[in-house]
């Protein structure tokens, strides 16, 4: 009898113990958040993605009640940023402001990324943009039947600036559409190239918007259509590569991701929070202003786009013989 009682008493204490981590890991999660949380950037602090994740953890932070901190992790496409918030605890308290270039383009173009895909969950996303594609303002190009045209009437001049893997790939599904062949050259940033373009330098770029836009002003480039299916509030007047008879629809896009094996409750918690912060109008007009279009999905379809992306993306580098490393 007392081998029995001896017996029963562990197997209870084994019970207990393993219950007690349970316990407490599922009132943390009811209680999340209960400390601030980090959104990791893999930029550098002023460009396009820092500011959109400020404008979300700004409000983020009110509605949480508690403080939401960016840190800059810069490295090169990211690769940096995204490494560490992959190799994160997965709680909520770490996450990444993920975007086109790390999560969609890097796998398709490096052989050796120290994360996957797989090593994050989506939790929504944020904004989604066009790039534009801008010509030389002094060239007889005012549409994209122009350009297409002067790449053929002249193969040793055609050229294209662009500053990121990511514009270079939608650069050359543009040739492959249109049988246009402009020559790549490489810039290190977005208002280098959109400089090259106003210098005479390269007869054409696609790029981000807010770049562009800076360029426009000056006179010496022209924006000849933009990459989404719909035309964007910051250039109203920009047609589509649709609207020009080019069938071809990109748009990039900015969300936040949490490393894998992070609570599904967190997950809903946070997807709730920032849907409701890209609603806000101020939130909106913000965005806009950046050449954005706030926009807010589920989980579910967030991992579908990355899903249909990144098998997307490999097949263009590959056609191309693009890689990076």
């Amino acid at each position: 009898m007392q081998v029995r009682r001896i017996f029963r008493m562990a197997a209870m204490a084994f019970v207990l113990a393993q219950a007690v981590p349970l316990a407490a890991a599922q009132a943390a999660e009811d209680q999340y958040p209960a400390r601030p949380i980090t959104i990791v950037v893999g930029y550098a602090a002023g460009g396009g993605n820092d500011i959109l994740a400020r404008i979300v953890a700004e409000e983020m932070s009110k509605g949480l009640k508690q403080p939401v901190i960016v840190e800059n992790r810069p490295g090169v496409a990211s690769i940096v940023g995204a490494g560490y918030v992959a190799k994160a605890k997965p709680d909520g308290y770490t996450l990444f402001w993920g975007a086109s270039g790390p999560i969609s383009f890097n796998p398709a173009l490096y052989a050796k990324l120290p994360y996957k895909v797989e090593d994050f969950t989506p939790v929504t996303l944020t904004a989604t943009f066009p790039l534009v594609l801008v010509a030389d303002a002094s060239l007889p190009i005012r549409t994209v039947a122009d350009l297409v045209a002067y790449s053929k009437q002249h193969p040793d001049k055609a050229n294209y600036g662009s500053s990121a893997a990511s514009f270079q790939l939608v650069t050359e599904l543009f040739n492959g559409k249109t049988g246009a062949r402009f020559a790549h050259i490489p810039y290190k940033g977005s208002n280098e190239s959109i400089q090259a373009v106003m210098a005479g330098n390269v007869t054409m770029a696609i790029t981000d918007p807010t770049p562009a836009t800076i360029g426009l002003q000056s006179k010496r480039i022209r924006a000849l259509a933009v990459t989404s299916s719909r035309r964007t509030e910051l250039l109203p007047e920009v047609p589509t590569l649709k609207e020009s008879g080019i069938d071809l629809d990109v748009e990039l896009w900015s969300g936040l991701l949490a490393p894998a094996g992070t609570p599904a409750s967190v997950v809903q918690a946070l997807q709730k929070e920032v849907a409701r912060v890209v609603a806000l109008p101020e939130v909106r007009k913000k965005m806009a202003a950046l050449g954005c279009l706030a926009k807010a999905s589920s989980p579910e379809e967030f991992q579908r786009l990355i899903q249909s992306e990144v098998p997307f993306w490999t097949k263009v580098a590959r056609e191309n013989n693009i890689k990076m490393d």
